[in-house]
């Protein structure tokens, strides 16, 4: 056993015990006990059975007797109002960081089919322009909007004020310091070389500094709680919060995980920032969004809990399987492919709450801009989540490995998956801090449009063309180059969804821009997808 694989064995045991310590105080705590009560402690006194969908105004916060609550309302609109300021920092910086990301993930999407494209210029090449794609758009766009929402989300499920958000806009700086020093870097060839962790470590200080100052409101918040009980949204998020750094500063270690230990580290990392930072994010905003744009709690609380414990137990060495064939012990990838496949039990317990909190209210789907990108994001991590499982399995891992299949299922979860449900929840956030409606319906169902069929493309061409590449790549007597050709149109086909959704990126940070500046016509009602009656479209 090299020391590299026990050192990961021995912090996945502590994270696994800390986790089960606990599990264990949440249970003497009550934290799974009157699940009922529990699942309704995201919604202010005479709000349940109405949805909030409605930003301004509306009648989203009602008692039994059918007249508005003035407090709920109030209590509501005061803790928005304490986070504004830092909410809109990093939201306004995703934004920025989305759009970036985009153009350079077209550039290298158009460079595998068009490789000469912008050939002559070093700092556009392949090498140097995919790199850049990957960081930005995860730690710029996703990391950067999931804490914006973190600190959204905060004071409403804890139901008191933001305690120091000074803090959180000085984290968003430092970040955004971070992250334009890592773009510069990677655009004149300086390079960590491994891949999640491209940024050169001593710039990735920067990040741990701005995660910290992040941190503290949210820490401050929390102790202050007007809420016994921690809904299963705090759970995840403040897990995420405490699991990100730790991986963060083991990853960025420098000159302690060389050769093929760096490897096992690197993978080891790379799936656990999806797994243990991103997805957590993901899945609180979705528990949360679904249940408050309906009005009604979570079918079943307590498979909520499990859902997030069986996350933090099982999904620490499931990023192992990407080494299969590797110069690794093979009981450490099977050890791999074990955790992958336990991960169906949060996964199940997942989709059996947001699918099923679901049920009877698909009409919705029609109207509410953040309930449709928030469940089909919701409904594309089961099935993205499944598909990793059975990507893990030898059998089919040998079909997959090195194919443009695995660029498919990382998107279908980092994008259709994570993206969407931030889309939804920025739709959702952005009228409450700027107390200003979405102006126009039109570019919402324009971006919505213009990013769902470009994933579909993207996804569908990929997992084709990536599961037949494999099958040729197994093929012996079939030259390499072959096997590229064949290839060419799925790629091509992939840069065209890669372009629908870079168009829709575009459409959104311009009516985002526009909510910023309050421009455009003004709205007393909310700015749904289908024109209410008497309302006149825009």
């Amino acid at each position: 056993m090299t020391p590299t694989i026990a050192i990961l064995l021995i912090i996945t045991f502590v994270v696994s015990t800390v986790g089960l310590l606990l599990l264990i105080w949440s249970i003497a705590n009550n934290q799974f006990s009157d699940s009922k009560q529990a699942a309704r402690t995201i919604f202010y006194a005479g709000e349940e059975g109405h949805g909030e969908d409605p930003a301004l105004g509306g009648d989203s916060a009602r008692i039994d007797s059918g007249t508005t609550n003035i407090e709920a309302i109030k209590a509501r609109s005061s803790a928005d109002q304490s986070s504004r300021n830092a909410t809109l920092t990093w939201l306004s910086s995703a934004v920025f960081w989305l759009l970036l990301g985009s153009l350079y993930g077209l550039l290298s999407a158009a460079k595998m089919h068009w490789p000469e494209l912008l050939g002559d210029i070093e700092w556009l090449t392949f090498g140097r322009a995919r790199p850049i794609h990957l960081n930005v758009v995860t730690y710029g766009w996703a990391s950067m909007a999931g804490i914006g929402v973190a600190i959204f989300l905060m004071p409403r499920l804890f139901k008191t004020p933001l305690v120091g958000g000074k803090y959180a806009v000085s984290g968003g700086v430092v970040w955004n310091i971070g992250m334009l020093m890592g773009v510069g870097a990677l655009t004149l060839g300086l390079s960590d070389g491994e891949e999640w962790l491209e940024f050169p470590w001593q710039i990735d200080l920067l990040f741990v500094v701005g995660g910290a100052l992040c941190a503290i409101p949210l820490l401050l918040t929390a102790a202050r709680r007007q809420v016994e009980h921690l809904y299963v949204t705090s759970w995840y998020m403040l897990a995420a919060l405490v699991w990100f750094p730790f991986l963060f500063l083991l990853a960025n270690l420098p000159y302690v995980f060389p050769g093929t230990s760096g490897a096992t580290v690197n993978w080891w990392f790379a799936h656990n920032v999806l797994g243990l930072w991103v997805t957590p994010l993901g899945i609180g905003i979705a528990y949360y969004m679904i249940p408050k744009i309906l009005g009604r709690p979570i079918i079943s609380y307590q498979l909520s809990l499990i859902g997030f414990w069986s996350l933090a137990l099982f999904y620490s060495q499931v990023g192992i399987h990407h080494l299969i064939g590797g110069p690794i012990p093979t009981w450490l990838v099977t050890l791999s492919i074990v955790h992958s496949v336990m991960m169906s039990i949060p996964v199940i317990t997942v989709a059996i709450n947001h699918h099923g909190t679901m049920w009877g209210n698909f009409g919705r789907l029609k109207d509410s801009p953040t309930l449709r990108f928030v469940w089909i994001g919701a409904l594309m991590y089961t099935a993205s989540s499944l598909q990793g499982s059975m990507e893990a399995l030898r059998s089919i891992n040998v079909i997959t490995h090195f194919t443009h299949y695995t660029v498919a299922h990382a998107h279908l979860g980092m994008y259709a998956f994570l993206s969407f449900i931030l889309f939804g929840a920025m739709y959702f956030i952005m009228p409450r801090v700027m107390n200003w409606e979405w102006p126009w319906r039109r570019m919402i169902s324009l971006h919505f449009w213009l990013v769902s069929s470009g994933i579909l493309i993207y996804f569908v061409s990929l997992t084709i063309g990536g599961w037949k590449e494999g099958l040729a790549l197994l093929t012996a007597d079939m030259p390499f180059m072959d096997v590229v050709r064949m290839t060419l149109p799925y790629l091509q086909a992939r840069t065209i969804g890669g372009a629908l959704m870079t168009l829709g990126h575009f459409v959104f940070a311009l009516h985002f821009v526009a909510m910023l500046r309050r421009h455009g016509p003004y709205r007393d009602k909310p700015t749904l997808f289908r024109t209410l009656a008497k309302e006149t479209d825009q």
